[in-house]
């Protein structure tokens, strides 16, 4: 069998017209695995909304800005789910602060449901040196919120849960009135270039799509609505165009666990309606945000045994799949955005290249990658072959 041996090459979109993945084939006995890198994102804005399954948000009518304008240019998940059987909204909150529950199973307030451990993603945050804030709808920041007041619920805060961030529900704590705020002040740290690297946005009740609210009485669409609002205002940031990444994901499933949604936008994500259907839970969430963090030297509990996100961020490859024959090299091409124009090509004497095959995948495809299998003498001893995805 023959062993490739890989290498990414990432689309500077001021720069190429079009993407390349290069794959060179050689007679060595030996695999390389390559493993997508960390993007350098300086800046994550991560909002979570409310109890949607992602077949009723994907192509509804009540979130045309979502399936219109967000999916065209983002990057998303096709089987992203809350943990198994985890249900209702607190627990699932808790979990991509904790990556567990931490035995939480009930939306009580944090007077019963604290906890005392500091094993959470902003505590490594905080030991790390990295600025993290919680921006929350309604709440006035006069004090910790540590029950509802207006629209604004702690089950979907997570940080108020732990003692280490409230000083065991302490509505003075100085660290945590620092650290929680009103979500009207992400402007004034947006425009003041003082937004901290991990920003956690929880719009309020009507707002996240849990409750229906006048005058529409339509959750899904509360929720578009307010993105259509409130993104640009992030996107055009500067922290956000310095390679920040807005992540948008759902609580929970309705009535199962999913698929629900997530989102990528960044300027670092494939974008283009790029999509996958690797399977991800809130582990994902949690490992992706310790590994962009540089907080991973332990990672947190069931985000130990999580993939991450980076796929959503990898540009698009090429590697070698099962060989059939002796004589004949099969190739399979992975991260392909749906639509686009894909050239195989083969190089036996660099520099010269030729056109071997040409590849289009529907805009409807329910796979993003494709396979080829190329024939050629026994006797060749190096074939370089690369992918063109034209624009």
């Amino acid at each position: 069998m023959f062993g490739p041996m890989l290498s990414r090459f990432p689309l500077a979109r001021s720069q190429c017209a079009r993407a390349v993945a290069v794959l060179w084939v050689c007679l060595a006995p030996f695999l390389c695995n390559v493993r997508a890198a960390v993007p350098p994102v300086q800046t994550v804005f991560v909002i979570v909304l409310e109890n949607n399954n992602w077949a009723a948000i994907k192509g509804s009518s009540s979130a045309p800005y979502l399936n219109n304008v967000l999916l065209p240019q983002a990057s998303y998940c096709e089987q992203y789910y809350n943990p198994p059987g985890l249900h209702p909204s607190e627990p699932n909150y808790i979990w991509l602060e904790a990556a567990s529950n931490l035995g939480i199973v009930t939306n009580d307030d944090p007077a019963i449901n604290h906890r005392a451990t500091t094993n959470h993603l902003v505590a490594l945050l905080r030991a790390a040196g990295v600025s993290w804030k919680s921006y929350q709808e309604d709440i006035s920041g006069a004090y910790v919120p540590l029950t509802a007041t207006n629209r604004y619920a702690p089950k979907h805060n997570p940080m108020v849960f732990f003692d280490d961030v409230t000083g065991t529900n302490n509505p003075a704590d100085p660290y945590g009135r620092a650290h929680i705020r009103p979500y009207s002040e992400l402007w004034t740290d947006l425009a003041n270039h003082t937004v901290p690297r991990y920003c956690f946005i929880t719009p309020n009740l009507c707002n996240d799509g849990h409750d229906n609210c006048p005058p529409g009485y339509n959750r899904i669409r509360q929720g578009d609505d307010w993105l259509a609002t409130e993104i640009p205002k992030i996107t055009n940031s500067p922290a956000y165009q310095n390679n920040g990444a807005i992540f948008i994901v759902w609580d929970e499933g309705l009535g199962s666990d999913g698929p629900i949604g997530l989102i990528v936008l960044s300027p670092l994500a494939r974008g283009g309606g790029y999509f996958n259907n690797l399977h991800y839970t809130h582990s994902s969430f949690v490992r992706t945000m310790q590994d962009i963090f540089g907080v991973n030297q332990t990672y947190l509990a069931d985000a130990t045994n999580a993939r991450d996100l980076f796929d959503l961020f990898t540009p698009f490859a090429v590697a070698s799949a099962p060989q059939p024959a002796a004589n004949a090299f099969q190739l399979e091409v992975t991260g392909v955005i749906l639509g686009k124009t894909n050239l195989l090509q083969m190089s036996a004497a660099l520099p010269a290249w030729t056109t071997i095959a040409t590849n289009v995948l529907p805009v409807n495809a329910l796979s993003n990658r494709f396979q080829f299998t190329d024939t050629f003498p026994t006797a060749t001893a190096n074939r370089f072959y690369r992918v063109l995805q034209l624009p």
